[in-house]
């Protein structure tokens, strides 16, 4: 016959293992909702920093287009006014186009309208802007802008 000291405390161990058990049952379970929260927030994080990182890059590009893209409506370009200048000095589109340092068929592209120069350009024009003949012909006779 068997020890009933033994039995009791197998009886004992059963006991509190099934007690045991469902204390950490729901403590497993827990635990595995915490881990994929936890695992959704890095992934959300993760795609946040890359928006974020997005967003700082096109913010940058637009300052330095807005800087850029300001500047030149302060300067007004007219195409009729450049043709209109060009032929007061009486020059060809390819010397004009020396003055400013770019080529003949850019001059003619922005007096029909179909190109707009940048920001350095309309600097130029603006620099030859109120030279008469003469001070035309000393600079392409010199080669200087």
């Amino acid at each position: 016959m068997p020890n009933i000291a033994v039995v009791l405390k197998e009886e004992i161990m059963r006991l509190a293992r099934k007690e045991i058990r469902a204390y950490t049952t729901s403590a497993r379970k827990t635990l595995t909702q915490l881990r994929s929260a936890n695992a959704e927030l890095k992934r959300e994080t993760s795609e946040l920093r890359t928006k974020l990182a997005r967003l700082e890059r096109r913010a940058n590009a637009d300052s330095g287009r807005r800087a850029t893209e300001e500047k030149p409506k302060a300067m007004r370009f007219n195409s009729k006014g450049l043709a209109t200048h060009r032929n007061k000095l009486g020059l060809s589109a390819a010397d004009y186009g020396k003055l400013v340092g770019v080529t003949g068929q850019t001059i003619y592209k922005w007096e029909q309208g179909t190109a707009r120069p940048r920001m350095s350009q309309l600097t130029a024009i603006a620099s030859i802007r109120g030279i008469g003949k003469r001070a035309a012909s000393t600079r392409l006779g010199n080669g200087a802008e």
